[in-house]
């Protein structure tokens, strides 16, 4: 299966934010050349911009890095109620999905 490498997940995960170079520099204290060039791969991000990165997009690094397609949920602050509804939520749209062909 094709991995979409590190700069074109950013790029990706952060136009599904609905956020600019811009607005993504700031909030990671860094310029917008230097988004630009993470998202162009001319530089890949340091360690902690990864893991700033894995926060502000709720994704875990090994998604960012392309050691794994499997996305997380962060579910702090739920009840294990609600964790639940949405395990169950999971297993009916990947149940959908299967059936469907995709």
């Amino acid at each position: 299966m094709y991995l979409p490498r590190i700069g074109e997940k950013l790029k990706q995960l952060r136009k599904q934010k609905k956020l600019s170079q811009v607005t993504l520099a700031e909030r990671l204290g860094v310029s917008k050349s230097v988004i630009s060039a993470y998202e162009n791969e001319v530089h890949l991000p340091p360690y902690d911009v990864l893991l700033k990165l894995s926060r502000i997009f709720g994704v875990s690094t090994d998604y960012l890095l392309g050691a794994t397609s499997n996305r997380t949920i962060n579910v702090d602050g739920l009840t294990e109620i609600q964790v639940e509804a949405l395990t169950n939520i999971v297993r009916e749209l990947r149940e959908t999905n299967r059936g469907s062909g995709q």
